[in-house]
């Protein structure tokens, strides 16, 4: 659908404008969609969590400062509406039908993530340095789940149409502006909401560094029964007109219709098709409301000059030259600038509302004598150029008329002004002269006619009205568009929107038109539901606007306003910076000019500047908006702040532009000014030329505006211009800027270069490097400017460094360039007493340190020659593993304390307290043109820059200067001596099919490469490379220092693995000591032996003058230093006699101990990342490693670290490994689980022993079977022998072997020596069962000692940790130091998670060095050599009687286990019973015996003769004769 075509006009803004003014044309656009409201709802909502996280995001990174008490409060902010928005649960899926499963996991994947984010929101903390990167990772996962893939619905597409072709476009996604009954947060950002839509050309159309135009348009789009209360604009009437256009032509001086040859009485607006008003008819369910009226053409009646105090008129007077060559008046004596024809100038009223002070005077600034001449052509007679100076040739001239007009101290009410302006009247029947506009198709209409004027036209305008309420919004019912189609398509969606221009897929409904038929014809296309016809109605789009595509007569769509609003726009402009980075020239006459809608405004031009600086107020007043205020506060129109440069003609060029929206206030009493900030000025499309400090508010005038203290009284007024507000103008310090200029590196094609650092309006350079290749210093070392500078961090102007080369003929280009925007680590006050500046270390030494160093060379370093041959028993590897605590515990070495390494897991310049190794001076990037995203470094500047304040008062104290002139800074270049040591790589990335890769290390500096690629680790992603590259350099013509990683190829080149680069030169002038770590222990001898250069109290003299200190005075007779005014002892450090051996005197180990608390880089293994051209910015991997620089001034180096990794080998003697052999003897296992039941139900099995070594299962051993076992016993005496390779410094065991037959190189593989004995059960016909399933694991460099009997075996034997008794701890030894052990161990198994004891096994373990083991040969098993000692076969059961003797042992066996408590009861209640019947046998004799009453004597001695009696029979029942 369409609008009508408008005339553009102009009102003192070099842009055009076309005037809607109250009458906003509308558009309504019917079409079939598939439903997907379902995907767009949760689009939507997710969108508003995007976009609120984002707009926080922008203003966190605006906040410069990170001490700035506002950042807490955005940071909270940010927080609470991301909580808020993610805690927005996401429409369900579940209950639509139309929901395919790909809508369910990315419903369920959206879900998960915005729980994440609201979990991470909550845990969040407040730390300024990580606060941006944590949200920008939040952003980037929300932005990963909102592309929508099964999007159906297409966006919406806006064409800026002239002369019938489609010239711009905008393009707005559907579900942006999307309705939904969910409410506002499922429904689009901009859905029934004004916005402003940039237009762009198409592609490879247009003119460059321009936009097409900017749109303020508001749109729907929905269902279409959901338009019923449709309300976009809250106070707008929408109208419905037929529209029809009455033209005539002069014919003899008459105006009628005779003079028409091609154009129709009535026609459209363009004049090609005929519309008579009788061929209008009333469509279906429509009818007329009213008669045809004249519609007035209110953008001719405009007053252009509605928001100005003062306008300029202009006329210029014309005349020709006739035949006599006189100058008479032309026959258009009175034009405007373009020829067109105007009012004489006394016949020019002033206009109502303004006055003159001045009346018309010539204008003598364009010519010598106030004419312009020229030489006319035909048919207009207009020159193509005008000149100054007359020649006989020239047959025109015109001279300017000027005069002031001012606007009238005589307010107007809103009403007045409203109608003045508009010119508003009800339309009314036509009379004969009134509502005609005078031109021709093609150009410009004018209101009044000129002289010229054969043509003419009116519109005429009739209303229609719907006939009844039909439960959708009116307008789309003009189209006949919403008759069923037979469920053709089931949802209908509508797109309406005004001022907008959409071309439609199908050819719209013209009025009369049949509806039925339509329908039918549109079932017809509709049908056709293919991905193809939906591209191709897409592809559509893209072509040229065809000749008629609506229909003539159909009716045209408006929404009136009656009401309008004014505003109020005041745009504060500072300052502009980072305008010409790449050119030495400053910029030439700069002024903003600032556009709003079609108003605009310009400040005042400048002289020539690196960083103008305005400081102005531009004031728009009485702007006149046609919206709601709320929508303007929502969404209002761009601010376009332009920059300008005018050269020294005259011409100006358009430099870049800067768009965003103001700050709206709609009420006065909660308006703060706005706070200035830095906005990009874009030339082209995202490219970005420079920024721009300014800050834009719009202020609705309302009553208490126009009674109160209006805003523009609080704008000062100077100088015939508006200042900046003093709430927000910038508060100036005066400031010193030091200026550190070390030199320049890696410049390539340059001469003679020379540094050039600009500031605002202050600039400074230095003199030109003379010889750049031999040495690329400056011969001067600093630069010192005073001026200044907003205190305020955010307002601060950059640092622009620019590098000048002076070529041929003089010829000075800018070779490189770096901005250094952040300046607040620049800051120092140079008063204060813990401050010391930067200063140059000392890397020379003197004449009679040049002699010790001579003899340390000579006597020193021979004197341990021989020492170096000795093998000891801990080496540098041994220290990297107590720094990593991967050391066995059972290796222990008692002086570990005195030798310690510190292992950084990131790069030595990443470690935060070494700043970068940058204290002394600073590495910045130079670039050829604004740096962006992958550009190219094409050198680097060396400097550094100190700010601080400078007395205003001629008179005050002077700080002191902080970059002296230093004479040391003659020793360079530097030649050094440099020692690379890699020791190992880890988590490269793999290179060849088998998922390793095999490397090898190069390194380069400068023209030197050392490396050999024969050295390569095969098939590893973990390489130990252990080796030291020595090499010598030129600092700092060769101080980058490249490590490269390679992958061997055997017939292909070479794949690059990674690279790293370390800056050699900063770690030489780094006054952390980063040449050379410091050592833990100062050694004169052993494996840590001291290897700098100079000991430790040279080291702490130097230290001490590089930090401004008087030297330290040391006392030997108490071992003392004074030092930095304190006195320290030896005692202090070490408060007991050191135990290491080979430790240096008294006085250098106290110095040690004084570096180690400068903070100062002590001995060291950093963690360096690789990368990859090929893949920039991801990680290839790491690499550890150090690297140790000696200037040779300084004498020479101390000896090199032996890093070779250990390596077993093949002889005893070897004390770094050695090859072993493991002898176990298997005598017997006991308690062992039994698994299988014999025919009586006895546990049984048939034992057998399995052993192998870790990493070594292929020699897997096993003895012989032990049959029939029902007790858990078995007998074996059995010799289980190993082999293996062992490193007795890492307690670790290595094989090294080939992963395939056609594998090139084998693979090393490192395993700890661990034994690994198992008890199985031997079955015939099944598989063998793993008995337990216990299992003995044994260590053996620390293996629990064997307990002697198996009664002590226990599994607290295995307890790595006691539970109770804690002082008692079972006693673990090392088998290769206790060589041979007999015992009983304890097999266990897990169960029920705890660990129980499943039997128990009897060994021998003896470990032999490979010549022990040739002295003392053995076989395995029972084999010969059957000695040391002599195996017997165990003693069993004989297997010939197995078959007889077994079923008795197992009856016996059977009776005794399972009935022996029943024998037991049964004997002990026999005994009884018999000791019972004796008893009751004897006593009817006793009691004869007592009734007869015989003697005392006689009845004791019955009474033993009973008891005797009773004992013998006793003793008879049992066996025994007595």
């Amino acid at each position: 659908s369409d609008i009508p075509p408008m005339d553009l006009c102009v009102s003192g803004n070099i842009y055009h404008y076309v005037p809607w003014y109250n009458t906003k044309p509308v558009v309504a656009v019917t079409s079939h969609w598939e439903d997907v409201s379902f995907r767009m709802n949760c689009l939507n909502l997710l969108h508003v969590t995007r976009d609120r996280l984002k707009a926080n995001l922008d203003t966190l990174k605006s906040m410069r400062n990170p001490k700035d008490p506002a950042l807490l409060l955005q940071w909270e902010k940010l927080l609470k509406e991301l909580l808020e928005d993610s805690q927005h649960p996401l429409p369900c899926l579940t209950d639509q039908p139309k929901a395919t499963e790909l809508d369910k996991k990315r419903w369920e994947l959206r879900s998960r993530l915005l729980q994440e984010l609201a979990r991470q929101a909550k845990e969040a903390k407040f730390k300024p340095k990580d606060m941006v990167a944590t949200v920008e990772g939040w952003l980037y996962r929300l932005n990963s789940v909102l592309p929508e893939p099964q999007m159906s619905l297409p966006d919406v597409m806006i064409w800026l149409v002239s002369k019938g072709q489609r010239v711009a476009f905008a393009q707005v996604p559907a579900h942006a502006v999307l309705f939904s009954q969910a409410g506002p947060l499922q429904s689009g950002k901009f859905c029934g909401k004004t916005q402003t839509l940039l237009l762009q050309y198409p592609e490879g159309e247009g003119q460059k560094d321009t936009l097409p135009a900017h749109l303020r348009v508001c749109m729907w789009l929905g269902n279409v029964e959901d338009s019923k209360d449709l309300k976009l604009l809250r106070h707008g009437n929408v109208v419905v007109y037929a529209e029809t256009y009455e033209n005539q032509a002069k014919y003899k001086d008459q105006w009628g219709q005779q003079g028409l040859r091609h154009c129709p009485n009535f026609s459209d607006v363009i004049g090609h098709t005929s519309l008579p008003k009788e061929d209008f008819q009333v469509p279906p369910g429509w009818h007329w409301q009213g008669k045809w009226m004249v519609e007035p053409q209110r953008r001719l009646l405009l007053d252009a000059d509605i928001n100005k105090s003062q306008v300029l008129e202009e006329v210029y007077e014309n005349q020709r030259r006739d035949i006599t060559g006189a100058w008479v008046p032309a026959a258009i004596p009175n034009t405007d600038v373009e020829g067109n024809f105007m009012e004489a100038r006394e016949n020019m009223k002033c206009p109502r509302g303004w006055y003159i002070q001045k009346n018309w005077t010539v204008e003598l600034n364009h010519a010598v004598d106030s004419w312009e001449y020229g030489a006319g052509v035909p048919p207009a007679g207009l020159p193509p150029a005008w000149n100054s100076v007359e020649k006989t040739y020239h047959s025109v001239r015109r001279r300017r008329w000027v005069r002031m007009r001012f606007r009238s101290p005589q307010k107007l009410s809103h009403e007045q002004e409203t109608l003045s302006f508009l010119q508003l009247h009800s339309p009314s029947v036509a009379k004969e002269d009134e509502g005609w506009e005078y031109g021709t198709f093609g150009s410009k209409f004018r209101l009044n006619p000129q002289p010229t004027s054969q043509f003419r036209r009116r519109c005429w305008h009739r209303r229609l009205a719907p006939n009844k309420d039909r439960g959708v919004a009116p307008i789309f019912l003009l189209e006949g568009s919403l008759v069923p189609v037979g469920g053709a398509c089931e949802r209908r969606g509508l797109m309406w929107a005004w001022a907008g221009d959409r071309k439609s897929t199908q050819e719209p409904q013209a009025l009369g038109m049949d509806l039925t038929q339509q329908a039918k014809e549109k079932e017809k296309e509709e049908d056709r539901t293919s991905l193809w016809g939906i591209n191709k109605m897409l592809s559509n789009i893209w072509r040229p606007t065809p000749e008629n595509t609506q229909p003539s007569n159909m009716p045209f769509i408006y929404c009136t306003f009656n009401k309008p609003h004014y505003y109020q726009l005041f745009c504060y402009i500072y300052q502009a910076r980072n305008l010409k980075p790449n050119q030495i020239q400053r910029f030439q006459g700069p002024f903003i000019r600032a556009v709003f809608l079609n108003h605009s405004q310009r400040t005042r031009m400048l002289s020539s500047s690196t960083a103008p600086t305005w400081a102005q107020t531009l004031v728009f007043l009485h702007l006149l908006l046609y919206e709601n205020p709320q929508d303007t506060k929502d969404s209002p129109p761009l601010v376009v702040l332009e920059l300008w440069q005018q050269d020294s003609r005259g011409k100006e060029s358009l430099w870049g532009r800067s768009m965003w929206s103001p700050v709206v206030w709609l009420d006065l009493q909660d308006r703060t000014l706005p706070p200035m900030r830095w906005h990009p000025l874009v030339k082209q499309m995202g490219e970005e030329e420079g920024e721009i400090l300014a800050s834009c508010e719009l202020i609705l005038e309302t009553q208490s505006v126009r009674e109160k203290k209006p805003p523009i009284l609080s704008v000062p007024w100077k100088d015939k211009v508006y200042m900046l507000p003093k709430d927000i103008q910038p508060t100036l310090k005066k400031m010193a800027i030091e200026v550190l200029v070390w030199g320049l590196r890696n410049m390539k094609n340059v001469r003679s270069p020379y540094l050039l650092v600009e500031c605002g309006e202050q600039s400074l350079r230095t003199e030109p490097i003379k010889d750049f290749q031999t040495n690329p210093n400056f011969p001067q070392s600093a630069l010192f400017f005073t001026l200044f500078m907003p205190i305020e961090e955010a307002y601060s102007l950059p640092l622009m460094v620019k590098v000048v080369d002076t070529q041929d003929f003089g010829q000075q280009t800018v070779v490189g360039q770096a901005n250094i925007d952040f300046l607040q680590p620049y800051f120092c006050d140079p008063w204060a007493d813990n401050y010391v500046p930067p200063r140059l270390p000392t890397l020379s030494m003197k004449k009679h340190q040049e002699l010790l160093g001579y003899l340390y060379e000579k006597l020193w370093l021979n004197y341990h020659k021989a020492e170096d041959e000795y093998e000891h028993d801990v080496d540098w590897w041994s220290k990297l593993s107590w720094a990593t605590r991967d050391a066995p515990k059972s290796l222990k070495y008692k002086d570990k304390d005195y030798h310690t390494l510190k292992v950084y897991d990131c790069e030595l310049e990443a470690v935060p307290d070494f700043r970068g190794l940058q204290d002394f001076c600073q590495t910045f990037r130079l670039y050829k043109e604004k740096p962006v995203l992958d550009s190219p470094v094409v050198g680097e500047f060396k400097g550094l820059f100190r700010i601080y304040p400078f007395p205003e008062d001629p008179k005050a104290t002077k700080p002191p200067r902080q970059f002296l002139v230093w004479p040391e800074r003659e020793g360079f270049p530097q030649q050094c001596l440099v020692r690379v040591y890699v020791v190992r790589a880890f988590s490269l990335q793999p290179q060849d099919y088998n998922g390793l890769c095999d490397p090898y290390v190069i390194l380069k500096l400068g023209q030197k490469q050392i490396g050999n690629r024969d050295t390569y680790q095969p098939n590893t992603l973990d390489p130990i490379f252990g080796t030291m590259f020595e090499l010598s350099c030129n600092i700092p013509l060769e101080k980058d220092l490249e490590i490269h990683l390679y992958d061997f190829d055997l017939f292909s080149p070479d794949d690059k693995i990674g690279t790293t680069v370390i800056d050699l030169e900063n770690r030489l002038l780094s006054g952390f000591g980063a040449r050379c770590g410091l050592s833990k222990s100062y050694c004169q001898s052993g494996p840590f032996r001291w290897r700098d250069q100079m000991p430790p109290s040279y080291l702490l003299e130097r230290h001490a003058k590089l930090k401004g200190l008087p030297p330290p005075l040391f006392d030997s007779e108490d071992n003392s230093v004074f030092y930095n005014g304190k006195k320290f002892k030896l005692q202090s450090f070490e408060p007991t006699p050191p135990t290491a051996q080979d430790l240096g005197p008294e006085k250098e180990r106290l110095a040690l101990y004084l570096l180690h608390t400068q903070g100062l880089v002590p001995e060291h293994l950093e963690t360096r990342t690789l990368y990859s051209d090929s893949q920039p910015g991801i990680d290839q991997g790491k690499v550890q490693m150090w690297v140790d620089i000696f200037p040779k001034k300084l004498g020479p180096p101390g000896p090199p670290v032996n890093i070779s990794p250990r390596k077993p080998k093949s002889k005893a003697s070897g004390r770094s490994g050695c090859r072993y052999e493991l002898r176990c003897i298997i005598w017997q296992v006991s308690n062992v689980d039994l698994q299988d039941s014999n025919y009586s139900g006895e546990k049984t099995s048939d034992i057998y022993v399995k052993g192998w070594l870790l990493g070594l299962e292929k020699d897997m051993q096993m003895t012989d079977i032990h049959y029939c076992s029902t007790t858990g016993k078995g007998y074996f005496n059995w010799r289980f022998i190993f082999t293996m390779d062992y490193l007795a410094a890492e307690q670790m065991c290595i094989q090294s072997q080939k992963d395939y037959i056609w594998s090139l190189d084998p693979t090393s593989l490192k395993f700890p020596p661990r034994l690994i004995i198992q008890v199985w059960d031997n079955d015939i016909l099944s598989s063998d069962d793993f008995l337990g399933p216990g299992v003995l694991e044994l260590d053996l460099a620390d293996m629990p000692f064997p307990a002697r009997y198996a009664k002590n075996c226990s599994i607290r034997l295995m307890d790595t940790e006691p539970k109770w008794p804690h002082f008692h701890q079972h006693k673990h030894v090392s088998l290769f130091k206790k060589k041979i052990v007999t015992g009983w161990w304890p097999c266990q198994v897990l169960d029920s998670g705890k660990w129980r004891l499943s039997g128990k096994i009897n060994m021998t373990l003896e470990m032999l060095t490979e010549d022990e083991a040739a002295l003392k040969p053995a076989g395995r098993g029972q084999s010969e050599p059957n000695r040391y000692p002599t195996l017997q076969p165990p003693i069993r059961l004989d297997s010939t009687l197995r078959w007889v003797l077994l079923p008795m042992q197992n009856l016996w066996q059977y009776i005794w286990k399972h009935n022996r408590k029943k024998i037991l009861a049964l004997f002990v209640i026999l005994v009884i019973l018999f000791m019972l019947f004796n008893f009751i046998y004897a006593t009817p004799n006793y009691l004869a015996m007592n009734l007869i009453k015989p003697g005392v004597q006689d009845t004791y001695e019955g009474l033993r003769r009973f008891w005797l009696v009773c004992s013998e029979i006793t003793s008879n029942k049992k066996g025994r004769v007595v």
